[in-house]
């Protein structure tokens, strides 16, 4: 089981942080923090299919075909954690050692969407605090690892319900 954690994990987590690296890297300033944001989560989906594979792979591999609701999602689960892991790492490392403006873009596009939107000062006024006390908690790196972490996971868990309940298989049928 290990070996297929890992290999899926891996496999998920190189792609995700690939894709975020690659797309910060060349289409920085072309795209807009909305654009990135669903480009981000289309990446996840897809590197993620690896936990359908890996959980079928066990499944037949190592569970002769049989695999208990539960059992498929501690196997997806893991290879979640483990590209979760991955793309966490890459991320801040990204953050920590480039020159990246990040956040203040960010923060400086959720303020301009902010103003579009229309609120009343008051909402506005209370929002931006909000703003800019988000981006000075960015700051501190286990801030930083939690918040990406709560990127990644959630499409992580869902995928893997989805795929222990595609994948589960409590008996082999035999042909009569």
């Amino acid at each position: 089981m290990q070996k297929i954690i890992l290999t899926f994990g891996l496999i998920a987590g190189a792609v995700i942080s690939a894709v975020m690296l690659i797309s910060i890297s060349f289409l920085g300033d072309a795209i807009d923090f909305s654009t990135g944001e669903v480009l981000g989560y289309i990446s996840m989906i897809v590197a993620l299919s690896t936990i359908f594979i890996g959980i079928k792979n066990y499944r037949d591999n190592e569970m002769n075909g049989v695999i208990s609701f539960g059992k498929a999602f501690q196997v997806g689960l893991l290879i979640t954690i483990v590209a979760s892991v991955i793309y966490v790492s890459s991320w801040v490392i990204y953050m920590n050692t480039s020159d990246s403006d990040f956040i203040e873009n960010y923060s400086d596009y959720m303020r301009e969407e902010l103003h579009n939107s229309g609120e009343p000062q008051a909402v506005i006024d209370e929002k931006l605090a909000e703003i800019e006390n988000a981006a000075e908690m960015y700051k501190n790196p286990f801030i930083q690892i939690a918040i990406t972490f709560l990127e990644i996971l959630p499409v992580g868990l869902l995928i893997s319900i989805i795929a222990a309940f595609l994948l589960k298989k409590n008996s082999i049928a035999h042909p009569v």
